[in-house]
């Protein structure tokens, strides 16, 4: 038998256990080596990122927006103001049928509910239903009980003037932003500085303060005050309204002006619009046309050619020109007047605007002065308002002749209201121009001021005797005779200068038959406390600034007289007319000329073709007396061929024909029943 206690185990290989062993350490130690070392990373050069990553999924910076900055008038009427109003807010996943949510949102809500529906299919956790809802919508809104809504508190622009002054302020966006006018010009100090804020978020996104509501004042916008009068505001947008509509015109601008400080009181424009609704308003109408436009200003231009030669000693209030009888030729060119006058001073000139005596100022002036007066004037330079886009105007330099000829009246030049204004404004002042302004001041919430605008002079322009010259020859202006005489006052003395310019015409370059009425006059004229322009675009009744333009400039100066508590110049009502026509030089030809009615005269143009040479047209004289038809044709080098008595009631060849110097021109007379 085998014996099993002697059969002994074998002896295992000691040396390789060992190895394995020492393998196995090695192997668990390198393990805790990279646990570590991950460690390390995680809690040294990872800590900042994955402290950030663990706050996000409950913590948030909440953006608190600014309270943008009030706006008022010179009296601290307010004109623009920011509230506080609920915007709406969703969250699409927490909808259990997002269709039909949509409706009774979109029903809530007056809004699309197609467009809505399609938003909030767009996102996953969150969709503005509506911003800045009224508080009868909101209220609708949480009656409904859905899910997933949300509401947060955003400012609101609003203008509690509503229309008045709407083109100045502007308007801003659904961000706040400005976008027109003083909002976006004054962006940066209307809109404040917008806080920050930590806050948890809850289980189902919600936002939760908890550091308490920040001081108000560390997030308002500065405060902006203006020059602008209400209550003469509101009197000019009236009175300008008036005037559109009557006219039947497309567009119509007032400026209303201090001469002794250059602040503007009432800048209108028309069509108005409400800023508050600024969706039923087209992009156009929303444009502050006074400040922002250039346009060919016509006849209001004169008194500075005037006062220019004045002031350059090249003519004096005693000079007479001649008026060709109401049409000149000037190269390929003929100037003309609505009426035929003859021998004129320059308070004549200006009283009934004849262009060809004015264009013969030009030419004693010459080219370079007059250029060098108008820029004088302020005209084709900004005049710094703080608005974007102000315009500018240009003068090109008349090489011409016909060029220096029509830019003494106002045409082949561009200008704005406020440059004119302004101008008017200097020779109101004695002949210094103030730099206008519309911003008085802006004042932080702490009560530091940012920005402070006063009366600035500009520069002195003419002479205080050439001023006061100019300002006596535009009384006679608005008096019988002349070509206002429906901005007479009764208590006030007024000076003003009437204007009725051709619209070019940029597709056929030349000048279509359209018109730019316009009227421009200060008060008291002895002592202008005010000046106040009036243009109508495009009128369609009457063409004329002194039939459009002028009774409007009566309603509001008429105001501002009764606001500013300026006593009365006169207490018996304006006498008669003062004459036009200075006496002619004993060695001149007396010439016979209309005299100047005060019915709606024939609309010519300032400036025309002329004809072939030995040629003319022939003049329109119906309804003319046989006197008047007589010298009318023997001025344009025709035969009158006189039939029957009493008013011309037809003429062969009719008016506006062509035919050749010498020919017989029939007119048949009869007496009016």
């Amino acid at each position: 038998m085998r014996d099993f206690k002697a059969t002994r185990a074998p002896e295992p290989n000691a040396k390789g256990l060992k190895l394995r062993v020492q393998l196995l350490f090695g192997l668990f130690l390198l393990l805790l080596g990279v646990a570590f070392a991950r460690a390390v990373q995680l809690q040294v050069f990872e800590q900042e990122k994955l402290r950030g990553m663990a706050q996000d999924q409950y913590v948030r910076q909440i953006e608190i927006p600014a309270r943008r900055g009030d706006i008022f008038d010179r009296r601290g009427t307010p004109l623009a103001q920011s509230v506080e109003v609920d915007s709406v807010w969703v969250d699409p996943s927490m909808l259990p049928d997002v269709r039909q949510a949509s409706k009774q949102l979109a029903k809530a809500l007056k809004v699309d509910a197609d467009e809505l529906a399609a938003r909030l299919a767009r996102s996953k956790r969150f969709a503005w239903v509506k911003r800045q809802a009224k508080p009868q919508e909101v209220a609708a809104v949480k009656a409904l009980g859905l899910p997933g809504l949300g509401f947060t508190k955003e400012p609101k622009r609003f203008y509690p003037q509503r229309e008045l002054g709407a083109h100045v302020m502007g308007l801003v966006g659904m961000d706040g932003k400005g976008l027109e006018g003083l909002e976006k010009a004054f962006e940066d100090e209307l809109s404040g500085q917008n806080s920050r804020m930590s806050g948890f978020r809850d289980a189902k996104g919600r936002k939760l303060l908890v550091q308490g509501a920040t001081d108000p004042l560390e997030r308002q916008g500065a405060a902006v005050t203006l020059t602008l009068d209400r209550h003469l505001q509101y009197v000019a947008e009236k009175a300008l309204a008036k005037a559109v509509e009557e006219a039947k015109a497309v567009a119509g601008m007032v400026v209303a002006l201090d001469p002794k400080t250059g602040e503007l009181l009432a800048v209108a424009n028309h069509p108005r619009f409400n800023p508050n609704t600024p969706e039923s308003s087209s992009r156009g109408g929303m444009r502050n046309r006074a400040a922002l436009d250039t346009f060919e200003p016509g006849s209001t231009t004169k008194p500075f050619v005037v006062a220019a030669a004045l002031e350059e000693k090249a003519i004096t209030p005693e000079s007479v020109f001649f008026c060709e009888n109401g049409a000149w030729r000037v190269g390929r060119h003929t100037i003309n007047d609505t009426h035929s006058y003859g021998w004129l001073a320059p308070q004549g000139i200006l009283q009934v605007s004849s262009n060809i005596c004015m264009a013969k100022i030009a030419q004693v002036l010459g080219r370079e002065k007059m250029v060098a007066g108008y820029h004088a004037f302020g005209f084709a330079e900004r005049t710094g308002l703080s608005l974007p886009g102000e315009g500018r105007g240009v003068i090109p330099f008349p090489k011409a002749e016909v060029s220096l000829a029509t830019q003494s009246f106002g045409q082949g030049m561009t200008a704005t209201a406020v440059q004119i204004a302004a101008g008017y404004g200097a020779l109101a002042n004695d002949g210094v121009m103030m730099r206008p302004y519309l911003v008085s001041k802006v004042v932080d919430p702490d009560g530091v001021v940012l920005l402070e605008n006063r009366p600035t002079e500009v520069r002195r322009v003419v002479s205080s005797k050439v001023a006061r010259q100019v300002v006596g020859m535009l009384e006679s202006v608005v008096v019988k005779g002349g070509t206002a005489p429906k901005a007479a006052m009764d208590e006030y003395r007024v000076a003003g200068k009437t204007g009725t310019a051709q619209k070019a015409d940029p597709v056929a370059r030349g000048y279509s038959d359209k018109r730019i009425a316009s009227f421009v006059g200060m008060v008291p004229a002895e002592d202008p406390r005010i000046v106040i322009l009036v243009v109508v675009d495009e009128p369609k009744t009457d063409v004329y600034g002194g039939l459009v333009a002028a009774p409007a400039f009566k309603e509001i100066a008429t105001a501002a007289m009764a606001h500013l508590a300026v006593p009365p110049s006169r207490t018996v009502a304006p006498g008669t007319a003062v004459a036009a026509a200075s006496p002619a030089p004993v060695a001149a030809k007396p010439v016979a000329r209309a005299a100047v009615e005060p019915a709606r005269p024939a609309l010519e143009e300032a400036v025309s073709e002329s004809p072939e040479p030995g040629t003319v047209r022939v003049p329109d004289v119906q309804g003319a007396g046989g006197r008047e038809a007589v010298v009318k044709l023997l001025a344009a080098a025709l035969e009158p061929q006189v039939l029957g008595s009493g008013r011309v009631v037809s003429q062969t060849p009719a008016a506006g024909s062509l035919v050749e110097k010498g020919a017989r021109v029939t007119l048949e007379m009869a007496t009016r029943q």
